[in-house]
């Protein structure tokens, strides 16, 4: 994957901030595209985070009637310019689906992360993240364990 363009909405700049681990995303791409709503949704600039305003206005106008401004910009910027969009939200993910768009989330980037020895534990980060107000659902946290190579301790939620 980090061959690609990499695009994120806020979701997981936020997600990341809050476990302290912003670390990773430059870690595992180097730069990362953001737009212009993502940036002022997000709040801080980074030297990794490269702001850029997607072309097609009207594009973004279409999408901003089923997703906020930031997901519509960042879906419109992954279109573009064909990047791996990294997206959370459900309705957003579908929409960036049905353009054909190549997509992960948050927890997917901790799986890449473990892979290349970037963090220890899937399950580490997904609990950090759980314990600051980020939702992952149990399925999904079970196949992220999954792929992690981590084996869970049953359900305890």
């Amino acid at each position: 994957m980090s061959q690609n363009l990499i695009i994120t909405d806020s979701g997981c700049l936020i997600a990341l901030e809050r476990i302290d681990r912003m670390d990773i995303l430059p870690s595992l791409f180097g730069e990362v595209w953001i737009p212009p709503a993502v940036s002022q949704e997000f709040g801080s600039s980074l030297p990794w985070l490269k702001v850029v305003l997607p072309k097609d206005q009207g594009m973004i106008t279409a999408l901003k009637l089923s997703v906020d401004d930031g997901e519509a910009e960042a879906i419109a910027l992954a279109y573009e310019y064909q990047g791996v969009l990294i997206v959370d939200d459900l309705q957003a993910r579908k929409v960036a689906q049905r353009l054909g768009l190549q997509i992960t989330g948050t927890v997917g980037i901790l799986i890449i992360a473990k892979k290349k020895g970037i963090i220890d534990s899937v399950k580490g980060a997904i609990d950090s993240l759980e314990s600051v107000g980020f939702y992952v659902g149990a399925s999904l946290k079970e196949q992220a364990l999954k792929m992690a190579g981590e084996v869970s301790g049953g359900g305890d939620r």
